[in-house]
């Protein structure tokens, strides 16, 4: 079967939606049509493993017609190469409990287990109310021409056949993908064999196919506004990722200060995971890049943004701002405990902050004319809780501060 050619998936335009938004593509729940070469060339999501993207779309699980090319017979299951026309893929079909337990039917006596003693009964039974509801309509001899016995070992013999195939034969395998030693492959939840003579089947097959395509998967699912607003918190959910791996380097490398490219490679893995833009959107950025120049300008935004978070919350600031960008760490800048240790020497001598001590507005204002006006509020009160651990000061209110 060669089915028509489908546009491959652009990486370029690719983005890849919240988990949370996964839901609302129809394609999510169903058992999708796509092609073996596209099921082998998905993107597997980097929020869920066991999910992939087709053209945007969240897929786990896939409808797959093809001719069994290879076969490998285990004791619990098969393995069959299916090919559609475009590629192979394995496919893992599991047996049945009750042919593991009998074995092949045709050569072998049936040695009941628990469930085919049951499936016995109900046949039995069913074929016993058959029976009379014949004998009463065609006369007693259409009731002694039924056996359901016989009926069962057909059944059981059926399945048995649709189930079991050989090279050449046209298997159809539902379920989902997984990725087993660094191959796809599918894990049969259905799977049987395909009696196509006139081969019907798989020219409807190929015409459904594309129409599938050209409707559903080749065209990208849009998001309305109100699931767009929810996707914006996954810029939300970077940021916060970027500012831990800043907050954790600080903390493990115990440094007193650094530059911007000092931790800039640090951001690399989660940029080289955003949709990069094409060739001709790009525009030229100044300065060395690992990178296209749109991953490298994405990484400083993502950069700055975090450094901008983590100057809110005081962890670190910057003395002197000039081109060249230096940022101290807070806690573990020595100037600045002593300063604001001065500071508070100096003043709490005066009558005036005597018996309260001095307020941290007060200190604020003092550390900017005295040290570096790019000291925040928030910077100062880690300074003074600092201070505060080490015995050097104390608070006498939840805004005053007194040298010891």
């Amino acid at each position: 079967m060669q089915p028509e050619a489908t546009e491959p998936e652009e990486d370029s335009v690719w983005e890849e939606p919240p988990s949370m938004l996964w839901g609302l593509d129809p394609m999510f729940n169903a058992f999708n049509r796509l092609y073996v070469k596209d099921i082998l060339h998905m993107r597997e999501s980097c929020q869920v493993s066991g999910i992939y993207f087709y053209n945007s779309h969240p897929i786990f699980k896939v409808d797959v017609l093809g001719t069994v090319v290879y076969k490998r017979e285990r004791e619990d299951f098969f393995c069959y190469g299916v090919d559609d026309g475009t590629g192979v893929i394995n496919s893992l079909c599991w047996k049945d409990e009750q042919w593991r337990e009998q074995g092949d039917p045709a050569t072998r006596k049936c040695r009941y287990s628990h469930y085919s003693c049951v499936s016995t009964l109900f046949v039995f039974t069913v074929g016993c109310v058959l029976s009379s509801v014949w004998a009463r309509a065609f006369g007693s001899s259409a009731c002694e021409d039924f056996n359901p016995a016989s009926e069962l070992k057909k059944l059981r013999q059926a399945q048995h056949s649709s189930s079991h195939l050989e090279i050449g034969e046209l298997l159809r395998v539902r379920g989902p993908v997984k990725t087993s030693r660094q191959q796809r492959e599918i894990m049969a939840s259905t799977y049987y064999k395909v009696s196509d003579p006139v081969m019907a089947v798989q020219i409807s097959w190929m015409m459904e196919v594309p129409q599938l395509y050209r409707q559903c998967y080749d065209k990208p699912f849009h998001l309305d506004s109100s699931a767009q607003n929810i996707q914006g918190g996954s810029a939300s959910y970077l940021l916060g990722r970027a500012t831990r791996i800043l907050k954790d380097f600080l903390k493990e490398k115990e440094v007193t200060r650094f530059r911007p490219y000092d931790v800039q490679d640090l951001l690399q893995p989660l940029v080289s995971r955003q949709p990069q833009k094409t060739a001709s959107e790009q525009e030229p950025e100044a300065g060395p890049s690992s990178g296209p120049p749109t991953s490298f300008k994405q990484l400083r935004e993502l950069l700055q943004k975090s450094l901008q978070i983590l100057q809110d919350e005081g962890l670190v600031f910057r003395k002197v701002k000039c081109q060249d960008e230096v940022y101290h760490v807070t806690e573990r800048d020595k100037d600045l405990l002593m300063a604001v240790r001065d500071i508070l020497r100096e003043d709490c001598r005066r009558e005036k902050y005597a018996e309260k001590g001095c307020h941290i507005l007060h200190i604020l204002s003092s550390v900017r004319q005295r040290y570096s006006r790019n000291v925040s509020k928030a910077a100062l009160v880690l300074v003074l809780k600092a201070l505060e651990c080490n015995s050097d000061i104390i608070s006498t209110s939840d805004s005053h501060y007194t040298i010891l």
